[in-house]
């Protein structure tokens, strides 16, 4: 789980420094004052930057090389918790193709909360806390109920509850008194140990142990004689409630990461590979780059590939959420843990392990997950500090309550309710619980977030600049005339231009090509070839340099012969792309090549428009070509942005920042990527180049336009929901205490309001997974 990456730069020696990333599940955390108790503990360390994620029980540490995985969990052991590297992934049975979908991830939740060692612990602690707690609080609250001697009989029911049901708290609690901690542990461990030893005084040493003693209960705190009042109830019923929190917590946590366990566990099991002629059933992890496999209709494809033999119609809907399946046939790529729904296919394979697009989408999930937002961040800073701040208030309610009314209960219920009430692990829960159903559910539909600061810039964003080729429009271009200039035949055009052409991956450069090879059959060899940024490539073939784009190969506009400059601008006015071939220094001819407009993309754009941004068309293709699609889904004329080469595309977005707007850009190419990283928020298509996909925040799976609209509608509610989340829980504190202190909350209720709190955030993030 470590990758070692070496920083570029000489300026500064500390970021010469090779560093490593790794992961550790840390575990004895019990709320988020634990989480970021360890987080600064890792961060004091020399050359150590770490976050802590409560909700995942995980580290992320990047770390300097001399640092040991070691020293690192030798730090996490000397605060009191547990580290270790997370287990070797092991394959997983794969669901039967008809499981894909909600019925799918309904089993893949159900598996994962029922049979999860934590769920089945808290289940079993709290079910035999209930069952001796319930009779306790009954008595105390229903005085018909309590006989001769009823107090020792919850006395007897009460001690296991105290000592076994609360053993958690009690040892988490001690172990960090070694280490001069406090935290939510040592809350409930004090108030419910202080009910407990209050009531075994009053019973041994006071009046509450004498024969036909009666108690009476409250919504505030008891008054009364000291040594006549019981808290057996408190102390039972608030871990029985306090276990039960936990109890639905945990298993809310595994059901909102069950989206991204569900998307690990898509893979094949095993695979037929062919080897001398036969097929060969090996392990998937055996799979190794460029062996060929089989895929049977029904069966998922083990990896990604290019088919090379037969052709069939692959489901994808388990990555990407588009229901429609696709048709494959020789030479096209497919994705592993997709579906054969139709005949059998030969695929060679081409990404193995780590490197296939499932592992990558999981492993960008998993990252975005880990991470914190900036609300995160300030929630654990208040959680870092809250649990000795409640210590101090009910100190001082104790005291105060004692000075100004000098009833010894009442202080002492008035004093336990704020320990219990005081509850940090809603805080804790706010953002994670929101982001790991948000970011799984992203995943379901085919939108990966990179990181939670990615969910506050779609909260800004008011423009989206829209690359043209491949995002708005398919990216299938087809060539659809040849003239070439007078002396040339269209023959020798078209087998010199689509020879350079080839070595590209630019849409038009692949239309050319293809249509080359179509009409004049194989194409040369071509030699130094050279992308040309903006103006399209050259190379040399058969002892020619030929340049094939808008511009010359030294970036000056062709003259072009009056045949050639009005089939140029016939093309152009049709809307589609002009491209100039030349070699040997002169314009040889003119390609015009065409675009098809995606069929969702105006419903795209009205969709972001209902959403409040404003479209801009941005292209390197020409004025005319670029008018003509941006009529077609709806973007204003005004808003179009073409003939940019790609450092125009990066002070385009930097132009309208400048302007005070907040951009998002959406592209697939290479020359896309550096407006990505150039904009505040960019979505890449997944169907585009690997570069566009690591520049930017979104990644959006399938290539359809109308999904960026649905990644920002998801990102928004995500951060609505985790601002909603930290609004409940903050008032919930700053609402409850007061009246805790203020005596008008019984122990008992303080620890169900404790409770209800975190399943309230929780069962809040839970929504997230209706979204559509």
């Amino acid at each position: 789980m470590t990758s070692t990456v070496t920083t570029p730069g000489t300026a500064d020696p500390a970021a010469e420094a090779p560093r490593a990333d790794v992961e550790l599940l840390i575990g004895g955390m019990t709320c988020a004052s634990c989480a970021a108790r360890v987080e600064k503990k890792l961060n004091r360390m020399d050359g150590i930057e770490a976050t802590v994620n409560y909700a995942t029980g995980k580290a992320r540490v990047s770390h300097a090389e001399e640092v040991s995985v070691e020293d690192l969990v030798a730090t996490v052991v000397r605060t009191g918790y547990t580290a270790a590297l997370p287990p070797a992934p092991e394959p997983a049975p794969a669901p039967a193709a008809d499981a894909a979908g909600p019925d799918a991830d309904a089993a893949a939740e159900g598996a994962a909360g029922d049979d999860d060692p934590e769920v089945a612990a808290l289940r079993t602690r709290f079910t035999v806390s209930a069952v001796l707690g319930l009779p306790v609080v009954l008595m105390a609250m229903v005085p018909a109920l309590q006989f001769d001697n009823w107090q020792w009989l919850s006395l007897t029911l009460a001690a296991p509850v105290v000592v076994w049901g609360a053993l958690p708290f009690h040892r988490a609690a001690w172990t960090n008194a070694q280490h001069g901690a406090a935290t939510m542990d040592t809350l409930v461990s004090l108030g419910t140990l202080a009910a407990f030893g209050w009531s075994l005084w009053a019973l041994f040493l006071g009046d509450a142990g004498m024969p036909g003693m009666r108690h009476e209960f409250g919504l505030t705190v008891s008054r009364g004689e000291a040594s006549g009042t019981l808290y057996l109830e408190v102390a039972a019923g608030v871990t029985a409630l306090i276990l039960l929190g936990r109890l639905l917590e945990a298993r809310a946590k595994r059901r909102a990461g069950a989206a991204l366990r569900a998307l690990m566990e898509l893979g094949a099991r095993d695979v037929a590979v062919l080897r001398d002629g036969r097929e060969v059933r090996i392990p998937v992890d055996a799979l190794a780059v460029g062996d060929r496999f089989v895929v049977r209709p029904g069966e998922k494809v083990a990896t990604d590939g290019v088919v090379v033999e037969g052709s069939s119609a692959v489901d994808a809907s388990m990555l990407t959420g588009e229901s429609a399946p696709v048709d494959v046939s020789v030479g096209d790529a497919v994705t592993g843990a997709t579906v054969n729904a139709g005949g059998r296919l030969v695929v060679e394979a081409a990404r193995v392990g780590s490197d296939t697009r499932l592992a990558r989408m999981a492993r960008l999930v998993e990252e975005a997950q880990s991470g914190k937002a900036g609300v995160q961040r300030l929630a654990d800073r208040i959680s870092g500090i809250f649990v000795p701040v409640v210590l101090l208030i009910a100190l001082g309610t104790l005291t105060g309550w004692l000075l100004v009314d000098g009833d010894v209960t009442a202080a002492f219920t008035a004093a336990v309710a704020v320990l219990i009430i005081a509850c940090p692990c809603a805080l804790g829960l706010a953002t994670p619980t929101a982001l790991m159903v948000g970011t799984g559910r992203g995943a379901q539909l085919g939108i990966l977030i990179k990181g939670p600061e990615v969910l506050e810039s779609t909260r800004r964003v008011d423009t989206v600049v829209l690359d043209k080729t491949g995002t708005v429009t398919t990216g299938s271009t087809a060539l659809h005339a040849v003239h070439a200039a007078e002396g040339v035949e269209e023959r020798e055009l078209l087998r010199l231009a689509g020879a350079v052409e080839h070595a590209s991956e630019h849409p038009v450069a692949r239309a050319i090509a293809a249509g080359a090879e179509e009409r004049v059959g194989a194409l040369p060899a071509v030699e130094e070839f050279a992308g040309l940024p903006g103006r399209g490539v050259r190379g040399r073939v058969e002892g020619r340099e030929v340049t094939v784009g808008r511009l010359m190969a030294d970036g000056a506009a062709p003259e072009l012969p009056p045949a050639l400059e009005r089939a140029r601008e016939a093309a152009e006015g049709a809307g589609r792309t002009a491209v100039v071939v030349s070699w040997d220094g002169a314009p040889r001819g003119v390609l015009a090549v065409a675009d098809t407009v995606r069929a969702t993309s105006a419903e795209a754009v009205a969709e972001l428009r209902r959403l409040g941004l404003r479209p801009v068309l941005l292209t390197g293709d020409n004025r005319r070509a670029a008018v003509s699609v941006a009529r077609a889904v709806g973007i204003d004329e005004s808003d179009v942005v073409a003939e940019v080469l790609p450092e125009d595309k990066v002070e385009a977005v930097r132009r309208l920042r400048a302007e005070g707007r907040t951009v998002a850009m959406v592209g697939d190419g290479v020359n896309d990527a550096a407006a990505l990283a150039a904009a505040d928020l960019g979505l890449a298509m997944g169907t585009g180049t690997d570069a566009a996909i690591e520049a930017s925040d979104l990644t959006l799976v399938r290539g359809d336009l109308r999904v960026a609209a649905d990644a920002i509608r998801l990102s928004r509610r995500t951060l609505a929901t985790i601002k909603g989340n930290l609004f409940w829980a903050f008032g919930y504190n700053v609402a409850a205490l007061p009246l805790a202190a203020a005596g008008l909350l019984n122990p008992v209720i303080a620890g169900g309001a404790m409770a209800f709190s975190s399943v309230f955030v929780v069962s809040n993030s839970l929504r997230l997974r209706r979204f559509r």
